[in-house]
């Protein structure tokens, strides 16, 4: 299964309000390794970036003002993501924006552009985390600190760090295997409690403790009780 952990970062919080993708970043999983395939791209939204929002994610317009527009990158992108099932922390909020921006190349060109959920599938982890972790904080740094995943570096979001970041959660909160590691022979980190401890094969016998005959006697007065009321498979 081909999954793309998928983040972007914006102008502003509202695509109807003009605000425009400036950064996209998605990170590759199938069968729940990370491949290496990521796609990361700046995009110059033609227009001023609300400040709140430049102390989020620290971009600023002038770091912006040579990056390509949104159009010239669409077809690389849609070609990335297609087919894909897209993971992606409060999907409305980055859906909302790339179906905006496709809405926006359709009126400069002669090109007809499907909606996002036309060519791929959708999971919002914070739905998820919703339902696992109800009445608690459910962004993506609650996430780390729940599950114990180091984000010190993450002093600004930054939208191909954050998508690496949700790519671990992901993982940790479906169960499998947490390692960023490209290696498939690296499985990630397992609580000392419920690792998996081999036997040595020349360890000491195991002692065998086997019933007495007042525990085998009282053992048989059960099975007889039980047999009032029931069979009992074990004298089958």
């Amino acid at each position: 299964m081909r999954q793309i952990i998928l983040d972007t970062e914006t102008t502003g919080l509202e695509p109807k309000q003009g605000h425009r993708i400036i950064e996209i970043g998605c990170v590759e999983m199938i069968d729940r390794k990370l491949t290496g395939n990521h796609y990361h791209q700046y995009i110059n939204p033609q227009r001023d970036i609300d400040a709140g929002a430049i102390e989020v994610h620290g971009i600023s317009n002038d770091f912006l003002s040579d990056k390509p527009l949104f159009i010239d990158i669409v077809d690389d992108f849609l070609h990335y993501i297609r087919g894909a099932e897209l993971v992606i922390h409060n999907a409305p909020f980055d859906i909302g924006f790339i179906n905006h921006e496709l809405i926006l190349a359709e009126k400069e060109t002669t090109s007809h552009y499907e909606r996002v959920a036309d060519f791929c599938t959708i999971l919002d982890t914070l739905v998820m985390a919703r339902r696992m972790h109800p009445g608690q904080k459910n962004n993506l740094d609650a996430l780390c600190r729940r599950y114990g995943i180091d984000n010190s570096h993450r002093e600004l979001h930054g939208a191909l760090l954050d998508a690496e970041i949700l790519s671990e959660v992901y993982l940790l909160m479906t169960g499998g295997q947490t390692s960023l590691s490209l290696s498939s022979d690296i499985t990630g980190s397992v609580p000392a409690d419920t690792a998996i401890r081999r036997l040595k094969g020349d360890r000491e016998p195991l002692t065998v403790i086997r019933a007495n005959t007042e525990e085998l006697e009282q053992h048989d007065e059960r099975l007889n009780f039980i047999a009032k009321s029931s069979d009992v498979v074990w004298r089958k």
